[in-house]
């Protein structure tokens, strides 16, 4: 019988451990509407922080140059070539996208949507920022805080296929026929798809069509953005507000310029913190994704999954004059 030496012993086990493979972190892919819009880098940033916390998972960031749901599916599809374990996506089109996160889940990836939600069977789970019916209540209610209780408004919107927009214009609809909105009069909706040119100029044009215009209401960062600045170029600053969803570091000098007195947003970062957490409860199989079961989102706290595998984050805060100049240190 061999007697082996506790040096001889130790060069064994340190051999055995430099030859076994590092287990490799699981890649989660954050597909966005776009790349290069502020609301989505901030999100972003929150996966990354999520990463970090978790310290097994790998962020894929990705999205199409423009706001299309054919440059999602390309993307979808490579992702599944390279056997990703999740696909985290804020969609383009609820519906068009299906098929190919279908095809996905088939292969074993598990498919999370957030912000801008699929249909029920092409995900497993949509992460909502916030209630849809407390989103339309809040656009609503800044834009009578900012011309008073009547008056003409348009609604400057992404593309004419994001879910998430419609769904919110749609309870915007719903607030202006209750009574104490009654004297808002909607006359347009149009679609800036995402584009700050374009959307600059759906602005424009509703100037010019509509000369009595009084507030502009874009549930879109880019567009609410686009919106004041036009305001402002076309002097307008003071007969003409604009409110909707905007990030404080793009928000603040409209804010200080007038053309905007309010506008919302949830934090970005926390929800594509939360997306990632949440995906990876589904890769891990903490979740199945049953109606009723709980999902830890980490710092951000627990969300309960309703009938339609939904759940739903925080209200959404309102930024003035008072507070945007400290949140825009963040996003």
């Amino acid at each position: 019988m061999t007697t082996r030496t506790p040096f001889l012993l130790a060069t064994l086990v340190a051999a055995a451990l430099a030859s076994t493979p590092a287990l490799a972190a699981d890649k989660i892919a954050l597909v966005v509407k776009s790349l290069g819009n502020g609301f989505f880098d901030a999100a972003h940033q929150g996966a990354q922080e999520a990463a970090k916390e978790l310290k097994d998972v790998e962020i894929i960031y990705t999205g199409p140059a423009k706001a299309t749901a054919e440059g999602q599916i390309e993307i979808i599809n490579s992702l599944v070539a390279q056997n990703v374990k999740a696909i985290v996506i804020s969609a383009n089109d609820p519906d068009a996208l299906v098929p190919a996160l279908k095809k996905a889940m088939a292969r074993g990836i598990k498919v999370i949507s957030f912000d801008s939600g699929v249909k029920k069977d092409g995900r497993q789970m949509h992460l909502n920022p916030s209630s849809n019916a407390l989103i339309g209540e809040k656009l609503v209610k800044m834009t009578q805080d900012a011309i008073g209780p009547k008056g003409e408004i348009a609604v400057l919107s992404a593309t004419a296929q994001a879910t998430n927009q419609n769904i919110w214009i749609d309870e915007m609809k719903k607030v202006l026929a209750q009574p104490a909105y009654k004297e808002l009069k909607l006359v347009s909706v149009v679609y800036g798809d995402d584009q700050t040119d374009k959307s600059y100029r759906e602005a424009q044009g509703l100037f010019k069509s509509y000369p009595n215009l009084k507030a502009i209401v874009a549930p879109t960062t880019v567009g609410v953005a686009a919106a004041a600045k036009a305001v402002q170029d076309e002097k307008k600053v003071g007969t003409l507000f604009v409110t909707g969803l905007g990030l404080p570091s793009e928000m603040a000098g409209h804010v200080k310029s007038g053309a905007v007195k309010s506008f919302a947003i949830w934090n970005p970062i926390d929800l594509g913190y939360s997306s990632i957490m949440a995906a990876h409860q589904f890769v891990t199989g903490k979740v199945k994704g049953a109606p009723g079961e709980k999902v830890s989102l980490g710092r951000v706290g627990t969300v309960t999954l309703d009938a339609n595998n939904e759940a739903a984050m925080a209200e959404p805060f309102t930024y003035d004059a008072g507070n945007v100049d400290k949140f825009a240190k963040f996003f």
